[in-house]
C-alpha cells in the first residue's frame, strides 16, 4: 500500500470530527501518500486541499469517498476521468447509480471502511 497514492473526498475544512477529516488526518499520521479534495479548496494539516481530483499533482491509485449520496456521482465521475483504479465507498456514502458507474468503468469498488479494512482503526 505504501506505493499507492490515495485521495479522500469529503474532507471538512471546518469540522475536525467529520469522518473525511479524521481519515485524512490518520492516513497522514500513518505515513500514507494521501491528498484531500473539497470543492472549497484550502489547506488542512499543512497540506493543500484540492477543489477537484484533476488538480491533484500526481496520478491517484485509490479514492476514499466520504461524501453524501447526492454528490457521489460527481466524485465517481472525477475518478473515472482521472483513471482511479480503486474506490472505497465509506459507510453512509451509498448510491447505486454512482456505484454502478464505477463498476462499469472497471474500477475496483469496495463498500467498506478503508480504515477498518486496512487495520488503521
Amino acid at each position: 500500500m505504501e506505493h499507492r497514492i490515495y485521495v479522500v473526498f469529503g474532507v471538512s475544512l471546518t469540522d475536525p470530527s467529520k469522518y473525511g477529516t479524521r481519515i485524512f488526518k490518520d492516513l497522514l499520521a500513518a505515513d500514507y501518500h494521501v491528498y484531500a479534495v473539497n470543492p472549497k479548496g484550502g489547506e488542512l494539516f499543512g497540506k493543500t486541499v484540492y477543489t477537484c481530483l484533476a488538480d491533484v499533482p500526481e496520478q491517484v491509485y485509490g479514492a476514499i469517498l466520504v461524501v453524501p449520496p447526492a454528490v457521489l456521482d460527481n466524485a465517481v465521475t472525477q475518478c473515472v476521468a482521472c483513471g482511479v483504479k480503486q474506490i472505497y465507498f465509506q459507510p453512509g456514502a451509498r448510491d447505486p447509480q454512482a456505484y454502478q458507474k464505477a463498476v462499469d468503468a472497471g474500477i475496483e469498488t469496495i463498500e467498506s471502511c478503508f480504515m477498518a479494512e486496512n487495520g488503521l482503526w
